[in-house]
């Protein structure tokens, strides 16, 4: 029998969300990679493992990867509720990140952490302030990310100028080139806040590094009309006269985009990360998600920050995408639960091209979930991804891997301590607020 680090059993594994589920199922792990998958009884037959993590009313899935956050924004949950967007961002938001701190984001990043690990969330991309605490922070939690310093035209808590912050990406890129786990992107903050020379500037580092590029985009109708009387043309097209869409351009939120914007995404090749809960909140509108997927268009799923969701939960997310998709066109079959795990795991894989990312394959990183089943709401199972989708919670997840660590096992985290986390947030919380 060959030794490997951990085997992982249960009641089903969801290899991928267009497999057929194995019944009685177990993941072989080795190093930071999963070797095999397949029946319990025929992987436990070949294998032996320095731990074994049976789960017998156990749903594994691939861990789920949040597409966009800002995850020290946890500091600001509930602070300003039931606004427009400008006016919450502007009067509300801004003023307090003023305020912060390496400490603070420290502490808001990590109770990010810690929330979207117990909502089985083990990837997300980020854009934010301070951007190399929020990578010391995700090294040491043991996650996978993608983030990047905010690019603005007028000064942030961090940076004098988004040129000053685009020289800070730079300095990021050199530094955390080596690490498999954090990858550094370029995030313009949206086409109103940037001018187009400080886009010009992220575009000439793109082409440099290679580096992807996060943005907002065509989030408010306000958004549309200024750019209109700026430029004379809709945010999209703006973007790529400046030649900032492309295959690796991710663009966030695309509430508001015209046909003629959607063919020109699709023809670019840009992802859309969608945030339906943010934008209900925040009554930004429904991005238009099912015109875009039959344009071609890989959509993903985020849950933007908790100041304007008010969780990170991806799973409640992808229940609501499912749900407001269906509503909006009057079809139950738009965007069925087969394709909107496919967003949160698959698509995100490919999107940010990480071979297997999202998948329960051989040689696919070992970033695993555990759902625990034996719940009043999750019972009779019939279909295993739907189950996932409109029914499992944040309590449900039991166990979380990434990379082949141990983040959460048996509803306990690993690599964070709650408690004092807690402690942390109440001292500084008591300064701040």
């Amino acid at each position: 029998m060959k030794r490997v680090d951990l085997i992982l059993t249960g009641e089903f594994v969801v290899v991928e969300p267009d497999a057929p589920p194995i019944m009685d199922g177990a993941i072989v792990v080795s190093g930071d990679r999963i070797e095999s998958v397949g029946p319990r009884e025929e992987i436990l037959g070949g294998y032996t493992a320095e731990k074994i993590i049976e789960r017998p009313t156990g749903l594994i899935i691939p861990g789920l990867v949040n597409a966009h956050t800002h995850v020290p924004m946890t500091l600001f949950r509930g602070l300003a509720d039931d606004l427009p967007l400008k006016t919450w961002l502007e009067e509300h938001i801004f003023p307090r990140e003023a305020k912060l701190t390496p400490e603070l984001v420290s502490i808001g990043a990590e109770l990010a952490c810690a929330e979207m690990i117990r909502s089985g969330t083990t990837s997300f991309i980020d854009m934010y302030l301070f951007e190399d605490t929020i990578c010391e922070v995700v090294n040491r939690v043991g996650m996978r990310a993608w983030l990047g310093e905010g690019l603005f035209d007028f000064p942030s808590p961090a940076f004098p100028s988004g040129f000053d912050a685009l020289k800070e990406t730079e300095r990021l890129i050199e530094k955390w080139g080596d690490n498999p786990f954090i990858t550094i992107t370029i995030d313009p903050h949206t086409p109103y806040t940037c001018s187009p020379e400080l886009l010009r500037a992220a575009r000439k580092l793109q082409e440099h590094t290679g580096a992807y590029v996060v943005i907002h985009l065509a989030e408010t109708l306000w958004e549309d009309m200024e750019i209109k009387k700026r430029y004379g043309c809709t945010p999209a097209k703006h973007l790529d006269n400046l030649g900032l869409l492309g295959e690796r351009t991710i663009a966030v939120h695309v509430v508001h985009p015209t046909e003629e914007d959607i063919s020109l995404l699709g023809e670019r090749g840009v992802r859309v990360v969608h945030c339906p809960e943010s934008n209900l909140k925040l009554a930004s509108g429904i991005s238009p998600v099912k015109d875009m997927i039959e344009k071609g268009i890989k959509v993903l799923i985020g849950t933007d920050g908790a100041a304007s969701n008010n969780n990170l939960n991806m799973l409640e997310e992808m229940s609501t995408a499912a749900k407001i998709a269906k509503g909006v066109v009057q079809d139950p079959t738009a965007l069925p639960a087969k394709l909107v795990m496919k967003m949160a795991t698959t698509l995100s894989g490919e999107s940010l091209g990480v071979d297997g990312l999202g998948t329960l394959k051989p040689g696919a990183p070992a970033d695993v979930v555990i759902i625990e089943l034996d719940s009043p709401h999750l019972r009779p199972c019939y279909n295993p991804v739907s189950q996932v989708v409109y029914c499992a919670g944040q309590g449900d997840v039991s166990d979380v891997i990434c990379g082949g660590r141990i983040l959460m096992e048996e509803f306990a985290l690993k690599t964070i301590d709650e408690k004092e986390l807690f402690s942390r947030l109440k001292r500084a919380l008591d300064e701040f607020i």
